[in-house]
C-alpha cells in the first residue's frame, strides 16, 4: 500500500498533527487526527445514520476530529481520489 501525502494541519507545531493521504491503489482517503472526545463519540454512537444502519461504533472503528481549517486539504484529497478512481 503506497500513500500519497496530501497535506498536514497548517497550524501544526510538530508531531501528532492531523494529516491526509490518498492510498494509491484504492484511492481511499487515509486520515490521521485527534481521537474525538468521549462526549462526541457517544453522540455519534447514538445516531441512527440511515434506516438499517446499526447504532454504535464497531470495535474496529473510531471517530476522529479533523479541524475545519483543513477543509481545503480534504478537498484536494477528494479531487486526487476521484482522479485515481476514475470517477471524473
Amino acid at each position: 500500500m503506497k500513500l500519497r501525502f496530501i497535506g498536514i494541519d497548517p497550524s501544526t507545531g510538530g508531531g501528532g498533527s492531523p494529516t491526509v493521504w490518498v492510498e494509491e491503489g484504492s484511492a481511499d482517503l487515509v486520515l490521521q487526527g485527534q481521537e474525538a472526545e468521549e462526549l462526541l463519540k457517544s453522540q455519534v454512537a447514538d445516531t441512527a445514520w440511515v434506516p438499517g444502519h446499526d447504532r454504535g461504533i464497531p470495535a474496529h472503528e473510531t471517530v476522529i476530529r479533523i479541524p475545519a481549517r483543513m477543509v481545503p486539504i480534504l478537498r484536494e484529497a477528494c479531487d486526487v481520489a476521484e482522479q485515481r478512481a476514475g470517477l471524473r
